[in-house]
């Protein structure tokens, strides 16, 4: 498991006996996306994605609390032989943004992305998502393409 200490919070990657870590903020970002609260769902969607190993999971821990995490899941290439990956889900508790926790997940999960030798990154935001469009850019992410609802951006780990 990765863990790296940043300002007053550390990141950790979770497995599923720690799961419980992150339900709470997976149900706020949710809610985030307009989708309805459900405890009991998001729990059993968690716990799945890591009991059969479909995503990888960093949580920031706070003095002993979760306040944010990030979600990835593996992308593959045929033509190019490789496993990149897609930053799916990205959450920082309201009471925690403008504290690098954001930024300092991203990098957590580019650099596990970068260590699996992956060759890029890519994720998707909604287009009145103007923090986080911020927030991606300011870390090299470049758009790709956007439609009605999303932008898509990508960063090279090379």
């Amino acid at each position: 498991m990765t863990e790296q200490i940043v300002n007053n919070f550390n990141i950790k990657q979770i497995d599923a006996s720690e799961a419980h870590l992150v339900i709470g903020l997976f149900n706020q970002y949710r809610i985030f996306y307009n989708q309805f609260s459900d405890l009991g769902m998001a729990k059993a969607f968690i716990d799945a994605r890591l009991e059969n190993n479909e995503s990888i999971i960093f949580v920031a821990m706070a003095r002993d609390k979760p306040v944010g995490f990030t979600q990835l899941y593996p992308k593959y290439s045929s033509a190019r032989l490789s496993k990149n990956w897609i930053l799916n889900d990205l959450f920082v508790d309201v009471d925690h943004r403008k504290e690098g926790i954001g930024a300092a997940l991203i990098k957590t999960a580019m650099a596990f992305a970068k260590n699996q030798g992956a060759t890029f990154v890519q994720l998707e935001t909604a287009v009145a998502n103007f923090n986080a469009q911020n927030l991606y850019e300011s870390i090299g992410f470049i758009k790709q393409e956007e439609d009605k609802e999303f932008f898509l951006y990508k960063i090279s780990l090379n």
